[in-house]
């Protein structure tokens, strides 16, 4: 009896063994299956990613190939660049030399009996006017510039006192302002020491860029107001006389200097100011002032308009009027007007201003020097005249 029971247990035994063994080989079998499949598809990622490098390793060597090439190019291209930069500046400086050596003839060509009509009609309108004074120099051109330095503002004006053996120089920073600058010279501004400047500090403060000094005294256009101008003293700083100019400041007297309404000039005949004349068309008007009452002498309608002018300046009672474009470019003078009629815009030659920067926000003449003090975009600059006799 035990021996079969342990005979049968015996036999069970072998059988459960014998079925783990075939699971296991069936299992083995799978994972190796399983295994080589895997092996097969990371050798194809391998291959695969060989051939991205490769060709990442191509596209690289075409782009640097590629970059060394535009490298050449832009190299070619500087130069040629810098070429026609070297030509262009030689070719403005043999049309500068062009244009004092030809004649320039009348932009409008108009017949001869208009001409004689406008003439006639213009000679009517003018008033002679006497100022008793010999005053003969007038302007025949631009001749060179110089740049003294760059002032921290863009707007502004500076000049040389005109008074007989003055040198101080005052500058005006701003477009609105109450303090100016008083230097001994020119030699002092161009060190560029504004703490060693006398501070001025005036009374009411100013508008626009159209001041002038002479005789110890400043005069410019009190801000806020249409059209007054104030004479302070420059040494006690008091207001030393006050005037308001019929019909002026109701237009900016250069369309490209908005700010300024009223331009004080001072010539070898006097202080001036200039204005722009709505009821005119826009027509810049001259007015002699008489410096000692603030008082107005005499008037001028120019005909010289307002349109694409930047600033102007007076020589011996001729009004040059600076014009230029709204997009920056090459200042010329086109218009004058002679209070003595003895010069004309028709036979006067347009007259150029050396290469410089974008605007002019100022120019003041010095009568004894013969040069102009300007304010060029925040440069200040000055620039030499060649002049002659009216009678030549």
């Amino acid at each position: 009896m035990y021996t079969w029971l342990w005979t049968l247990l015996f036999l069970s035994m072998n059988m459960g063994l014998a079925q783990r063994s075939t699971q296991e080989a069936f299992m083995l079998q799978y994972f190796e299956r399983r295994i080589a499949q895997l092996e097969e598809r990371l050798i194809k990622c391998e291959q695969n990613t060989l051939r991205l490098d490769q060709k990442i390793y191509d596209v690289s060597t075409e782009v640097r190939s590629q970059l060394a090439g535009v490298e050449v190019h832009r190299t070619e291209m500087k130069s040629q660049v810098d070429s026609v930069a070297l030509r262009v500046e030689r070719i403005e400086r043999d049309v500068e030399y062009l244009e004092t050596k030809i004649p320039n003839q009348p932009h409008i060509q108009v017949q001869d009996d208009l001409l004689e009509q406008q003439i006639k009609e213009a000679q009517k309108k003018k008033v002679k006017f006497t100022l008793g004074i010999d005053c003969s120099t007038t302007l025949t051109g631009v001749k060179s510039m110089k740049i003294v330095k760059k002032a921290e503002n863009v707007y502004g004006s500076w000049l040389k006192d005109p008074t007989k053996g003055s040198v101080k120089i005052y500058v005006f920073s701003g477009n609105k302002n109450n303090t100016l600058l008083e230097f001994k010279s020119l030699k002092s501004v161009i060190e560029g020491r504004p703490a060693q400047a006398r501070q001025i500090h005036l009374p009411f403060p100013w508008q626009g860029s159209g001041h002038t000094v002479f005789n110890g005294f400043v005069y410019y256009h009190k801000a806020d107001t249409p059209n007054q101008i104030l004479k302070v003293h420059l040494l006690n700083r008091t207001v030393a006389d006050s005037m308001l100019l019929p019909g002026a400041g109701r237009l900016p007297v250069y369309a490209l200097t908005t700010h300024t309404f009223l331009d004080l000039a001072v010539d070898e005949l006097g202080l001036w100011v200039i204005y722009a004349d709505p009821e005119l068309g826009g027509n810049l008007v001259i007015t002699k002032l008489d410096q000692s009452s603030l008082a107005v002498e005499h008037s001028w309608d120019t005909s010289c308009r307002s349109h694409n002018a930047e600033t102007a300046f007076m020589i011996c009672g001729t009004l040059y009027v600076v014009y230029n474009s709204r997009h920056g470019g090459r200042s010329s003078i086109d218009c004058l007007y002679d209070i003595h009629d003895t010069i004309h815009s028709q036979e006067s030659p347009v007259m150029f201003f050396p290469k410089r920067y974008t605007n002019h926000y100022s120019i003041h003449y010095h009568p004894k020097d013969k040069l102009l003090y300007a304010w060029d975009d925040g440069f200040q600059t000055i620039y030499k005249l060649g002049v002659k006799s009216k009678q030549d």
